[in-house]
C-alpha cells in the first residue's frame, strides 16, 4: 500500500492493555498507528515493540485530561499527516467505588475528568483532521456496565457491580457517542460505541480469563468499518447492546 494511502490512527492510552492490543491490530491491518500515551518512555516502549512486530507505529504525547495536550497533539498530527483517519477513545480510568448511595462527587468527578471530558477534549481536537479523511472513524470505548436497559434486568450477570462513577460515565460516553453520529452523518464520519467485554488488564487487576487482544477485536473492526457500516451504535462481540 501507497504510504499516502494508509489509513492513520490515534489510539488514546495505546501503550498498555486493550489500547496496545488495539494498536497491534490495527498495525497488522496496514493502518499507521499513533500511540497515544501520559508518558514518553511507556509511549517509546510500545512503538519498539510494534514496530518489532512489523507495524508502523509511532508515539505521541497525550494526557486526556489536559486541554493543551489534546490541541498540540492535533496540531502535531497535521503537521505531519494532514489528516486523521481513525480515533479510538480507549484511555480511561476505574477507581475503588463504595456502593452508589457512598460514592463521594470527588471520585465521580475524577473519573468523569478522564472517561467523559478526556473523549470531549480529544474527539474536538481532532475534528478538523477528521473531517478530512474520505473515511473517518470513531470508536468510544464503552462497557455493557453503561447500558440502563442492561441493569434493569434483573439476570444481567454484572448487574452487581454498581459503581457510580465508571458505570455512569460510560452511559455518558454512549451519549455523546449518539449526538456525534448524528451530526457528524453528513461529513462520512462514522462514531461508534465498542464494549470490550471485561478482560485481563491493569484496571482489572488480570481478573479475567479475557485477554487483552479478545477485547481489542469489536473496537478493532468499528475503527476499519466499510462506508455501509453502521454509525451512532453500542456494539460488543455479539454484536448491538441495548442502551
Amino acid at each position: 500500500m501507497n504510504d499516502k494511502n494508509k489509513k492513520i490512527a490515534l489510539v488514546t492510552g495505546g501503550n498498555q492493555g486493550i489500547g496496545f492490543e488495539i494498536c497491534r491490530q490495527l498495525g497488522q491491518a496496514g493502518v499507521r498507528v499513533l500511540v497515544g500515551a501520559r508518558d514518553l518512555g511507556r509511549g517509546a516502549e510500545a512503538v519498539r515493540m510494534l514496530v518489532a512486530e512489523g507495524a508502523d507505529a509511532a508515539s505521541i504525547r497525550l494526557d486526556v485530561t489536559d486541554q493543551d495536550h489534546a490541541q498540540a497533539a492535533a496540531e502535531a498530527i497535521g503537521q505531519r499527516y494532514g489528516r486523521l483517519d481513525i480515533l479510538v477513545n480507549n484511555a480511561g480510568i476505574l477507581l475503588p467505588e463504595s456502593r452508589p448511595s457512598e460514592s463521594g462527587a470527588e471520585i465521580v468527578r475524577q473519573v468523569y475528568e478522564t472517561n467523559v471530558l478526556g473523549v470531549v477534549r480529544v474527539t474536538q481536537a481532532m475534528l478538523p483532521l477528521l473531517r478530512k479523511s474520505q473515511s473517518g472513524r470513531i470508536v468510544n470505548m464503552s462497557s455493557s456496565l453503561a447500558s440502563l436497559q442492561l441493569h434493569g434486568d434483573p439476570s444481567f450477570e454484572l448487574g452487581t457491580f454498581l459503581m457510580l462513577g465508571y458505570n455512569s460515565s460510560k452511559t455518558a460516553v454512549n451519549a455523546l457517542t449518539v449526538m456525534w453520529a448524528k451530526e457528524l452523518a453528513e461529513a462520512g464520519i462514522k462514531v461508534n460505541a465498542a464494549d470490550p467485554g471485561y478482560c485481563a488488564t491493569a484496571m482489572t487487576g488480570y481478573a479475567s480469563p479475557r485477554f487483552a487482544s479478545e477485547g481489542a477485536r469489536t473496537p478493532v473492526r468499528l475503527a476499519l468499518l466499510q462506508d455501509d457500516g453502521p454509525s451512532g451504535g453500542f456494539f460488543g462481540d455479539k454484536g448491538p447492546i441495548p442502551w
